[in-house]
């Protein structure tokens, strides 16, 4: 028994682990390298395995930086079952027809700027055999994905459907339980449930995206959010949010904050087809819900209601959207701005001191996000050098990851004491989270590299 390192090792994007148990090959997500274009461009390398030799996968969640290279992995030649959560399997489907249709028109537009023919990473076709090769399952029921390897899926608190993945693993009479952390949510974080504690494990491997931080009280970035919206005179709001969590959080945010924060002067569009579409599972799963949200979701039959709510689905609705100046709140993806529909509001309103811009989760490095949250005064958008005169705020509190002390807090509640390998963090996140998990908790912790091989037996 042993499991290999291979994606978000040192980074946070493109989750990626092989379990190899009794001879058989379990794939812990197969995620999506996300951030500069150098970064991009690994998307099209060749996996650092065999993908016809892969015997199963397992899917922590539906977030392209852990589900986006399954149409690659399929592609390749790999045939065996993709294990998720049922509301995941409804968010996959629709992230990756999405993606594909991203990567087919900016192939076209390449192909016609550069005269030489341009291939997608994938196709719309590759993402539908993924969604055959789907797998449903439900929390806390054992399932077989492997001779020797049972997994239990376990709520991470993430965005719906997420998942902590325990994997029971046996081999020559022995056992052993590994933990996958998958993406942790915050605790008390509106909609979903706390992440579930698990009752035991001998290996724990860890995402530790904010590992080195801590973020602002939630309410107290409510508050923020609600005096940048109330006292916003003129100009339009633009909210970069990921399709699948986020968007659906800020909705319910103003849905229940609607007379609060003035919200009725405002046209409110949710420019993203995905998000769109996510919305209607958040909807459709409200058993996933947690107390409060589920106490609303009662009285109304759905989430909080916004009357000004305008949903735009095709590309002419999103692109009137550029003709205001004064008065939209606009929610459009995607999350790091690094492509969606995000792109363009943000080339027609960054160079206007009356645009105010909310930046409400984590930039990887090298994304256009990113270079906004540090200050450039300039940016490159579709070629062209657009000023930054727009306000940016930061609002790390509605982050969908914990923090290290919810982090701490989860690992705390693993039964065993397990020691940690640390994963989908940057190397100095997975650093400080190390030396503070050890001296909080006595945790034994290791920071492994892509490649890196540990023994299980």
């Amino acid at each position: 028994m042993k499991l290999e390192f291979f994606g978000a090792a040192g980074e946070v994007t493109g989750s990626c682990h092989i379990l190899h148990v009794g001879g058989k090959r379990v794939l812990l997500d197969c995620g999506l390298i996300q951030g500069s274009r150098e970064d991009e461009a690994r998307n099209h390398d060749p996996f650092p395995f065999d993908a016809a030799a892969i015997d199963a996968v397992v899917l922590s969640h539906a977030h392209l930086d852990h589900c986006g290279r399954l149409p690659l992995l399929v592609k390749r030649g790999f045939r065996g079952p993709i294990h998720a959560q049922r509301a995941s399997c409804e968010l996959v489907a629709i992230l990756l027809a999405d993606a594909a249709r991203l990567e087919e028109r900016d192939a076209e537009y390449l192909t016609r700027k550069l005269g030489r023919n341009i291939k997608p990473l994938y196709t719309f076709e590759d993402g539908r055999r993924v969604v055959e090769q789907l797998k449903p399952r439900r929390y806390g029921q054992p399932f077989e994905v492997a001779p020797g390897v049972t997994v239990t899926f376990r709520d991470a608190g993430h965005i719906i459907g997420s998942c902590s993945v325990e994997l029971r693993c046996e081999e020559n009479g022995i056992t052993r339980h590994v933990l996958f952390s998958g993406d942790l949510g915050q605790y008390d974080s509106p909609i979903l449930r706390d992440p579930d504690p698990v009752p035991h494990a001998d290996v724990v491997l860890m995402e530790s995206t904010y590992g080195g931080r801590r973020h602002r009280d939630r309410s107290d970035t409510i508050e923020e959010m609600g005096r940048i919206i109330a006292g916003a005179e003129k100009g339009n709001i633009l909210i970069p949010a990921f399709a699948i969590g986020r968007s659906q959080e800020v909705l319910y945010h103003m849905g229940k904050h609607f007379d609060e924060w003035g919200l009725g002067r405002f046209r409110i569009f949710l420019d993203s087809p995905m998000a769109i579409e996510a919305t209607e599972v958040y909807r459709r799963f409200h058993d996933l819900y947690d107390e409060e949200a589920t106490r609303l979701h009662d009285r109304n039959e759905t989430m909080p209601l916004l009357p000004n709510l305008h949903l735009t689905g095709n590309t002419e609705e999103s692109m009137a959207i550029n003709r205001i100046r004064s008065g939209a709140i606009v929610i459009a993806g995607s999350g790091m701005c690094n492509g969606g529909r995000i792109v363009h509001h943000l080339r027609h309103n960054l160079p206007h001191e009356s645009t105010q811009v909310i930046i409400l989760g984590y930039q990887a490095r090298g994304s256009l996000g990113r270079r906004l949250v540090d200050g450039q005064e300039r940016v490159r958008i579709f070629g062209r050098d657009v000023p930054v005169k727009a306000k940016v705020h930061t609002l790390g509190g509605l982050s969908a990851h914990g923090d290290q002390d919810d982090l701490a807090r989860w690992y705390e509640r693993v039964g065993g004491q397990a020691p940690v390998w640390l994963v989908h963090g940057e190397d100095e996140a997975r650093e400080d989270f190390a030396a503070y998990l050890a001296k909080r908790s006595g945790a034994r912790v290791s920071i492994p590299g892509p490649g890196e091989v540990l023994d299980l037996a």
